[in-house]
């Protein structure tokens, strides 16, 4: 199967006038102009966004820059990111190509999908940039990092990872606590490792810390076939 168009790099500078609420669904349809893929539109606010998509055609995976100790993590992510080719769904992830960003990335590829990486100034060196997927930004930092990776997404899926991919979970969860959206939200569960995370996060919930209902927040799936019957 053919590969992807190959990758075009952008560099997405945040000053002082643009970094503000609302800002980067205008600095979006900049961006589309310059994109290589001019037919597509590539997001709408988080309010309107979540009302018109109805099936999950953009999947935003957060997952370590490590491949881990146990072979089923990377094993899990293949087999992910095989079904997100399959079903033609583009894959919004960390711009790395390092771990278990880089297997994602690389299997979707080599099966004729689309990647959008986005990677700020800060972590190029040290994830390592992937110059060979469809199309690269590169942020000035990690926090419009993740505004930008959720904007792109019509949902996400956290796989194992370290302290960045807790941290992306717990903001984006943050985010739909908030009602800033309503997208769906899965962790891959692969092997167990979660389960201590789960646990915590149920103990949040039965001691009153968290609002509203724990599955409105999180879906839980423990192989990657799970996925296909929301995508």
């Amino acid at each position: 199967m053919n590969q992807a168009t190959t990758s075009k790099i952008t560099k997405y500078p945040i000053t002082k006038e643009n970094n503000k609420a609302g800002d980067i669904d205008n600095d979006l349809v900049m961006l589309q102009q310059q994109s290589i893929f001019e037919d597509r539109k590539i997001c709408l606010p988080f309010a309107a966004q979540s009302n018109v998509m109805s099936t999950i055609k953009k999947l935003a995976i957060f997952c370590g820059s490590k491949k881990g100790n146990n072979p089923l993590y990377e094993q899990d992510a293949k087999e992910l990111a095989l079904l997100l080719t399959q079903k033609k769904v583009e894959l919004i992830y960390g711009g790395g190509r390092n771990g278990l960003m880089g297997v994602v990335a690389d299997t979707v590829m080599k099966g004729g999908g689309i990647v959008r990486g986005v990677i700020p100034q800060v972590l190029k060196e040290w994830e390592h940039q992937h110059e060979n997927i469809s199309e690269l930004l590169v942020v000035d930092d990690m926090h419009i990092r993740k505004r930008k990776l959720y904007e792109l997404c019509d949902a996400a899926i956290i796989l194992p990872g370290g302290f960045g991919t807790l941290d992306e979970l717990f903001e984006i969860l943050t985010w739909n606590q908030l009602s800033i959206h309503d997208k769906k939200i899965f962790i891959m569960n692969s092997g167990g490792f979660y389960n201590h995370l789960i646990g915590h996060i149920k103990l949040c919930n039965e001691e009153g810390f968290l609002y509203g209902e724990l599955n409105d927040l999180l879906t839980i799936i423990s192989v990657p076939g799970e996925l296909a019957a929301y995508i």
